[in-house]
């Protein structure tokens, strides 16, 4: 992150933590949903179902976050069509 924001890179990140530290934006899976699901996964290794018999699951829930200062601090102009499918602006 450091290194796109010294040379004014616009840079799209993996993690949100990230675009709350001042990265542009990020696409990622809902680390929330994600919890949520794997819980349900250990209720029922708890209950004595066979880890192995469980299914691999991929995400299902995906965010979209957006810090407009680091955009603006790269000059960018982000379309207005962009911030309305956004799940979070950062301003």
């Amino acid at each position: 992150m450091a290194l796109a924001a010294a040379n004014r890179l616009p840079a799209m990140y993996f993690f949100r933590e990230f675009v709350q530290e001042g990265g542009l934006m990020s696409y990622a899976p809902s680390d929330t949903d994600l919890f949520r699901r794997a819980a349900t996964y250990v209720d029922k290794v708890m209950k004595g179902t066979n880890p192995g018999d469980l299914p691999v699951e991929q995400p299902t829930k995906f965010e979209l976050v957006i810090n407009l200062k680091t955009a603006k601090a790269l000059g960018l102009d982000v379309p207005p069509t962009l911030l309305a499918r956004a799940d979070e602006v950062i301003e």
